[in-house]
């Protein structure tokens, strides 16, 4: 086969990326390693900045998330189990829309079915050939026979594990990392959430969040160690636990149930550079990784296909500008999303190398935080999303 793009990875950024090129003239083939239905199975986060709106609404995917998403004014902040708000709308003008990943993935899907797009699934043995050549292709393995795909350029959203980034010499490829000792410990419940914002609580017992994917499905995460199991943990456990950590207003009104999902994601910061080589761009998490605080993961890889989307449009139209500084470009607000991640993770968790003295600078910056409008127009601009 021959297509302009071959886009390695068949999650939302690949999704997306392919339905934007294609709304544009171009010809594109995704390539997916797993089924359609275990892609659709991800439990994935659901926060959305006001910029991957208007990108979804500009592919024409946004009806179902327009009607059935909730956006949200403002977040909730606490410590010692007492909260404030910061209200992204008066201190900024935007909003967030809380709408689940997996909501936006099969939205995607669909728009894809719509538009007779080329989705593989089921692939294996990706390989990247020629990718600094003029004539880049494709191999993989489906059903045991093997296939080539020719190419103008290559996109690898293909995640943190994917044949893309290791492609990329080593001699050029640097890495940089902070992997953080602690995780997430989350359950999904069919509860209605504790509150009409999330409520992000540092307690002396570690952080916990409240968030919800809608009216009738719940999403709570508690600090957990990092080699900690989710066996250790039964539903009644969690529940306590929770109600510990978050403000007490918000623990009286907690409505618990059995999780329907429950899991521990450990924390990284993670950034490879560059994010372009020859004709293969890096996409989303093939080139970085967040830690969830900030709400970043996803929205950082519609930023990376804002950015690739319109290098490629403009290269087919003469003008290859964008492409030569994609990498640039995208890193810019990569390492800008990057730091807002970190320094959320870093005020609201308890560090087991951390003692007394760095507990009260968490709190003394959280006091600030509640008390100074200057501090919170700076997290209501990062956690709504800078600008592209």
């Amino acid at each position: 086969m021959r297509c302009q793009v071959a886009i390695i990875g068949g999650g939302p950024s690949g999704l997306l990326l392919s339905q934007l090129l294609h709304r544009a003239g171009i010809d594109t083939v995704v390539l997916e390693r797993q089924s359609r239905d275990y892609v659709l199975s991800r439990i994935r986060a659901g926060v959305l900045e006001w910029g991957s709106v208007e990108m979804l609404r500009e592919a024409g995917v946004g009806a179902r998330m327009d009607a059935e998403g909730y956006p949200h004014d403002g977040v909730y902040l606490a410590c010692r189990n007492e909260g404030f708000r910061i209200d992204f709308k008066d201190l900024v003008g935007k909003q967030v829309m809380v709408y689940g990943q997996t909501e936006v993935t099969r939205d995607l899907y669909e728009a894809r079915d719509r538009m007779d797009g080329k989705v593989i699934h089921n692939v294996e043995g990706v390989q990247i050939h020629g990718a600094d050549s003029d004539a880049p292709y494709v191999t993989y393995t489906r059903d045991g026979t093997e296939h080539r795909l020719d190419c103008d350029w290559v996109a690898g959203c293909d995640g943190f594990h994917g044949v893309s980034r290791q492609t990329i010499p080593a001699s050029v490829l640097k890495e940089f990392e902070r992997v953080y000792p602690f995780g997430w410990l989350g359950i999904l419940s069919e509860t209605p959430p504790v509150d009409d914002e999330l409520i992000y609580a540092q307690h002396e017992r570690g952080f916990a969040l409240c968030s919800m994917r809608n009216a009738r499905l719940s999403r709570y995460y508690v600090q957990v160690a990092q080699d900690d199991k989710v066996e250790n943990w039964s539903d009644d456990a969690f529940w306590d636990e929770l109600r510990r950590r978050i403000p007490e207003d918000a623990a009286e009104r907690l409505v618990t149930g059995p999780s329907i999902e429950k899991s521990i994601a450990p924390l990284r910061s993670y950034v490879a550079e560059p994010m372009r080589w020859g004709r293969l761009f890096l996409v989303g998490d093939a080139a970085h990784i967040v830690p969830p605080t900030g709400a970043k993961g996803l929205n950082l890889a519609v930023s990376d296909v804002h950015y690739l989307y319109h290098a490629l449009v403009q290269a087919y139209e003469g003008d290859e500008h964008g492409v030569a500084h994609y990498s640039e470009q995208a890193l810019a607000r990569v390492w800008k999303s990057e730091r807002f991640s970190w320094s959320m993770t870093g005020l609201l968790h308890r560090f087991p190398d951390r003692g007394a003295f760095e507990a009260r600078m968490q709190e003394a910056e959280l006091d600030y935080l509640q008390h100074s409008r200057a501090a919170q127009t700076s997290l209501a601009e990062n956690y709504v999303g800078l600008p592209y």
